[in-house]
């Protein structure tokens, strides 16, 4: 692909005047800040994701490390169309140096997708690896035709940890290994959901049998033919990755047509506590994926603040609780920061690149380095994997929720709190 940043640097070495061409020269003025790219969902239904951002990043600046940079944040107001607008206006208005982006495929792909046809290097996080690599190929269903990219890099766990995170939780049950999986279509229902690389074959290799009714459009008000189905194959375990507002309809259909699963353990929608806490008691032992908690035993190179202390300074300056994506947007400043503070001209963005992926550190969410540990190597120059544990979300006697980690098989230096419980 013959990219905006080959084409800048053909130009230099032809004699091209760069002005001509419309494109600014990724150069920096004596003595200025190295400019940040941030797109995250800030409205709509993926909100939630962003709750941290505002908190995260003046933190960020306020370090040591981060006076140094200017971010400048784009909301993708949860659209991947508008995703990729604004880290389009990134680059071409604000000449941003490195992207950074989180918060499901719907924002991290387009953005992703973006930057590599621009030339600039985009380091992005808060979604399955499968999703984001493979969902970014031109044909998606042919790994023969997969290629590598040049200027994307990704951290975050991948479908193979999230099934060995669920099945162990659920062996912990007594249960008939009937799951029932919901999956929208979207880039998370359509990964998750695929027969050759989404949950179903890893399900069962460990004895569990995957009843898929089909995909559905987000913000959907009925249910009933997923309720139907699962109904009719006896299901008695759950599963899927549904926005909140989803899972909140679905679970109360679920409940008012008498399924009553053993365990529901579903990814994005039960990841904040603000989407149980609007389940009332129904959200009592209700599970899913943890990636990032304040009993992580990591600690942050931009502040020093180990995982517990960082989510206590969110909530007493926030008067919010701590919620999962405030370690992995701290982390990505911290990535950030360590990157650049290996490049000499942080406008070259193939040395950017290049020291992306030289990365070797560990961060408040844990080890960072595109090193291939555990990756295809059809995807290990772009992916990273982080640790995943499981947890349960537990009524608290004086009321509201506490998340239990209830399994760590992946991840032993991560403790667990407790034990998986059946739904009532």
């Amino acid at each position: 692909m013959f990219t905006r940043r080959k084409f800048l640097h053909a130009s230099a070495a032809s004699g091209v005047t760069l002005a001509a061409s419309g494109l600014a020269a990724p150069s920096l003025a004596q003595g200025a800040k190295i400019k940040l790219g941030y797109v995250s969902p800030q409205t709509g239904p993926l909100a939630g994701f962003a709750e941290s951002d505002a908190w995260n990043i003046q933190a960020f600046l306020a370090s040591d490390l981060g006076r140094n940079f200017e971010v400048v944040v784009k909301d993708s107001q949860s659209n991947p169309n508008r995703a990729a607008e604004v880290a389009k206006e990134l680059i071409l208005s604000d000449g941003v140096n490195l992207m950074l982006a989180a918060s499901t495929p719907e924002n991290t792909n387009p953005v992703a997708g973006v930057c590599e046809g621009e030339g600039v290097p985009v380091i992005t996080t808060v979604a399955p690896w499968q999703p984001w690599f493979i969902g970014q190929q031109g044909n998606p269903r042919d790994p023969a035709s997969w290629q590598s990219f040049d200027y994307a890099f990704h951290y975050f766990w991948g479908m193979e940890d999230v099934i060995r995170v669920y099945t162990a939780m659920w062996d912990q049950l007594a249960t008939d290994k009937a799951v029932g999986g919901l999956f929208p279509n979207d880039a998370d229902g359509n990964a998750w959901g695929d027969n050759d690389n989404g949950l179903r074959p890893g399900l069962a290799e460990k004895g569990y049998a995957l009843t898929n009714p089909g995909s559905f459009q987000n913000l959907s008000d009925d249910f009933s033919a997923q309720i139907n189905a699962f109904k009719a194959a006896n299901t008695d375990i759950i599963t899927g990755v549904l926005i909140p507002p989803d899972f909140a309809t679905f679970w109360a259909q679920l409940r008012q047509q008498g399924l009553r699963p053993k365990a529901v353990t579903v990814a994005k929608a039960l990841l904040f506590l603000q989407s149980v806490e609007t389940l009332g008691e129904a959200g009592h032992n209700l599970s899913s994926e943890v990636w990032w908690s304040p009993s992580h035993p990591y600690s942050s190179t931009l502040t020093g603040q180990s995982s517990a202390e960082l989510a206590d300074d969110f909530t007493a300056k926030t008067s919010r609780p701590w919620t999962q994506p405030i370690g992995f947007v701290h982390s990505l400043f911290e990535v950030a920061a360590d990157v650049m503070g290996r490049v000499e001209d942080p406008g070259d963005g193939d040395a950017v690149a290049e020291a992306v992926a030289a990365t070797d550190m560990t961060t408040v969410v844990g080890k960072v380095a595109w090193n291939g540990a555990g990756v295809p190597d059809f995807a290990a120059r772009n992916v990273c994997k982080t640790p995943l544990v499981g947890g349960q979300w537990r009524m608290k006697e004086a009321g509201g929720y506490d998340l239990v980690i209830v399994e760590n098989g992946g991840a032993s230096e991560i403790p667990t709190g407790g034990q998986m419980e059946a739904l009532a």
